[in-house]
């Protein structure tokens, strides 16, 4: 399975160590975009390893489809699965596997969501806001933005994007749409400028669009669940490996790991043990000054490791 350089996979040597790969295993990579990460999975297989590839974008799916049309060496060892991960573990069953023995996600956007203006993933482009990763939802961000009442937003922005000025955004957005819609991401980034101030502009609105592409695709239940279901299809000694771009993604795996109740405690058996269903391996790990410099997109990354008890 051949790939161009649709976008450089962060961390990439680092998260296949930390697969810790055997040949003949079952791995599954849920987030496939551009391919790296699926590609070296495989480089690490024999025939009798499979790996399993999920992504619900359309553009990636059709890349993923020409690149294993141009090389079919290993097509018998890879599936394409054209699904969000939160359904994971309705498709491993689908495909009779049990259990698996790695599964990797790279929650990052692709790179190349980003440079397509028309997707309206960024502010960089005067685009319609559309933010869906999967083109058949109904939900965009037009319609977030357009619809959701004043208090919603204000927990939107303040939730997934961390704004101190996620009420004053709001207030704004209501207003605004009163006269007319908001449609474009041009239009949405000139109203929330004079807002943000001009020493964090470009940084809080990033944060703006993050918070809205997270509500329109539901990216933390889909995590949640997701994690939630690899951690029951992982065999004994099988690796979780995900790598995070913020901190709310980062709370959420680091608190899964953990196993935490409700008061941060992992919870017992009527025996007082420990009943944590993975444990950490290894200190969270960050790119290396060299990858930051070559790839900036890597520069918010965390990778955490955990293994099956």
């Amino acid at each position: 399975m051949e790939y161009e350089q649709y976008h450089v996979p962060v961390m990439l040597n680092e998260a296949i160590e930390a697969l810790a790969i055997k040949p003949d295993g079952v791995y599954v990579d849920v987030t496939l975009g551009g391919g790296g990460h699926s590609r070296a999975i495989l480089q690490h297989l024999n025939a009798a390893g499979r790996l399993f590839s999920f992504d619900q974008d359309a553009d990636a799916i059709a890349h993923a489809e020409q690149s294993a049309h141009d090389d079919t060496t290993q097509a018998s060892q890879w599936t394409l699965v054209r699904s969000n991960f939160r359904y994971l573990k309705n498709w491993m069953r689908y495909y009779e596997i049990k259990a698996i023995d790695g599964l990797l996600a790279d929650l990052g956007v692709s790179s190349h969501h980003f440079d397509q203006s028309e997707r309206g993933f960024s502010f960089r482009f005067d685009a319609p806001l559309d933010m869906r990763m999967n083109q058949q939802a109904r939900r965009t961000a037009a319609h977030v933005v357009n619809t959701y009442s004043e208090q919603q937003l204000t927990d939107i922005f303040r939730l997934y994007g961390e704004l101190k000025q996620a009420h004053r955004l709001a207030k704004a957005i209501v207003r605004q749409r009163q006269s007319s819609e908001l449609a474009t991401t041009g239009e949405l980034a000139q109203l929330a400028s004079p807002i943000l101030g001009p020493d964090r502009e470009r940084k809080d609105l990033a944060k703006v669009f993050q918070a809205l592409r997270i509500e329109v695709n539901a990216e933390m239940e889909a995590l949640q669940q997701m994690l939630t279901q690899a951690t029951e299809l992982l065999r004994p000694g099988g690796r979780l490996v995900v790598m995070s771009y913020h901190s709310l993604e980062d709370r959420i795996v680091k608190h899964h790991i953990r196993a935490a109740a409700a008061d941060d405690q992992p919870t017992q058996d009527i025996y007082g043990h420990a009943t944590t269903p993975l444990r950490a391996v290894g200190k969270p790990v960050q790119p290396s000054e060299q990858e930051q410099q070559d790839n900036p997109r890597s520069r918010s990354a965390r990778l955490r490791v955990a293994e099956k008890a």
